[in-house]
């Protein structure tokens, strides 16, 4: 039989997952909105005694789902502040506990004058993520729409956003549910088979057995491509744009960011340490890293950027290789090549074509891709962003995407591979349920319902406070 997948299933249940140290019962609180000063502030508290507190806080309990004006008191009577009280009795509340939600001015200092006050009348400071933590040990949200609350905060570009919302409102775990479906109706056949002696076994049992684990196998390949290309909109792809002095480094950076970011002038040398900078082609977010231009010097200062161009190399998913068109690749070229990493990814951009009046175009070379272009006039560079597309994966105009993180695309991974075990094994019912289990257990742990309490940990500590 084959070994056990490195699926972590020592969790017993979304309820008994509790933060370690912490009563389940404690009433938290947090300050809501970003850091720094605004029109409005947040302060939100979540708890089983959060009545006690809203009395002393308030001097009476606003209706519920309502904004009520109110004055927020302190220990002596006098008003901290003038704001909103909404107040959501548990279980139809965000978190499934009374939740209350103070909206005053915006101030730093009233936001912590609210926090203290909360904190005197027994509140504790809510750790990161722990309102989503309460949300999902209560069974309002699964473990991959939690994430999706997550990734929807971070999202950096319009079609990230509407992504990660869509696995908030439910459509990665929907997806990953009918997965789990079919694999319990699988088991169910193949496990009715196990009582009776081999010569009993139907064949057309196993033939139907067979046909349901090939579509299965399909869909699952088919969920694990989606969330690839999700994940490109997530956490997006690092491009380093690498070559040597006076290239063009930089002022293809510009031209890719539609500003000046780098300076650009005719001295080789001028980009002395690496510039990032953040740009989107077709939703997909990159972060473009321009580099000191790579040649031996004696200059300090510009061989401490050079270290640091190689040391974003090593970190790249893409390298953008940039030379002059005039001189083509050189020797100098070629020694940059040889000290890449082999495994990464690479295209040769030729630039300043508009020097040598040539149109710009696209082909394949000795080095992979090349895209000939001047970064000056910007012509050619449609056809850089739709090959950097091409290279990263990316497939245009995909509207069912799922949001996945590492932990996702890794479950779903290995849960085809259980399910290609489980192909090789159709004629042993013994091991065919046993992969058939490993690739459910796998697929449940994407939405939480086998997770481990170091998993959850790591999960919702990602989480900015207020949560």
């Amino acid at each position: 039989m084959t070994g056990r997948m490195p699926c972590d299933l020592r969790g017993k249940g979304r309820r008994l997952n509790q933060p370690p140290n912490r009563n389940p019962s404690d009433t938290i609180v947090a300050v809501a909105t970003p850091a720094g000063r605004g029109g409005i502030g947040i302060v939100r508290l979540s708890g089983s005694g959060l009545l006690l507190i809203t009395q002393s806080l308030l001097g009476h309990t606003p209706p519920p789902r309502h904004a009520a004006k109110a004055a927020f008191l302190d220990a002596s009577g006098a008003v901290l502040d003038d704001g909103l009280a909404l107040y959501f009795p548990g279980p139809a509340s965000y978190t499934g506990e009374d939740v209350l939600e103070l909206h005053g001015h915006g101030s730093p200092v009233v936001m912590q004058m609210l926090l203290k006050r909360c904190i005197e009348l027994g509140a504790r400071l809510a750790e990161p993520g722990e309102f989503t933590r309460r949300a999902f040990l209560n069974d309002k949200i699964d473990l991959a729409q939690a994430e999706g609350v997550a990734d929807l905060i971070e999202a950096s570009t319009e079609t990230a956003a509407r992504c990660a919302l869509r696995s908030l409102r439910g459509e990665f775990s929907g997806a990953i549910d009918a997965l789990v479906q079919q694999l319990i109706e699988l088991r169910m056949l193949v496990e009715a088979t196990l009582d009776f002696p081999e010569e009993d076994i139907d064949p057309a049992d196993r033939s139907v057995a067979g046909q349901r684990l090939i579509r299965l196998q399909a869909e699952v390949g088919r969920a694990l491509e989606r969330g690839r290309q999700g994940s490109l909109l997530r956490s997006g792809l690092q491009v380093v744009l690498a070559g040597q002095p006076n290239v063009g480094k930089s002022s293809l950076l510009n031209r890719l960011a539609g500003e000046d970011i780098a300076i650009v002038t005719a001295i080789p040398g001028t980009t002395r340490d690496t510039i990032r900078q953040a740009v989107q082609i077709e939703g997909v977010p990159l972060h473009i890293i321009d580099t000191a231009g790579l040649r031996e010097t004696a200059d300090q200062v510009e061989a401490l950027g050079i270290a640091r161009t190689w040391g974003a190399i090593d970190t790249a998913d893409l390298l953008i290789l940039i030379v002059d068109a005039s001189q083509g690749v050189t020797a100098e070229d070629q020694a940059i090549l040889a000290r890449l990493p082999q495994e990464l990814p690479k295209l040769t951009i030729f630039n300043k074509t508009d020097l040598l009046q040539q149109a710009p175009r696209m082909q394949s070379g000795d080095h992979g891709s090349e895209v000939h272009l001047s970064a000056k006039t910007g012509a050619g560079l449609d056809l850089l962003k739709a090959e950097i597309l091409r290279m990263a994966g990316w497939q245009p105009g995909n509207e069912d995407l799922l949001m996945a993180r590492e932990r996702h695309l890794a479950a779903l991974s290995e849960a085809a591979a259980a399910l290609q075990r489980a192909g090789q094994a159709l004629a042993r019912p013994e091991f065919f349920a046993e992969e058939l289990r490993l690739a459910q257990a796998c697929l449940s742990g994407i939405t939480g319902t086998f997770t481990a309490d170091d998993l959850l940990g790591e999960i919702f500590s990602r989480f900015c406070i207020g949560k």
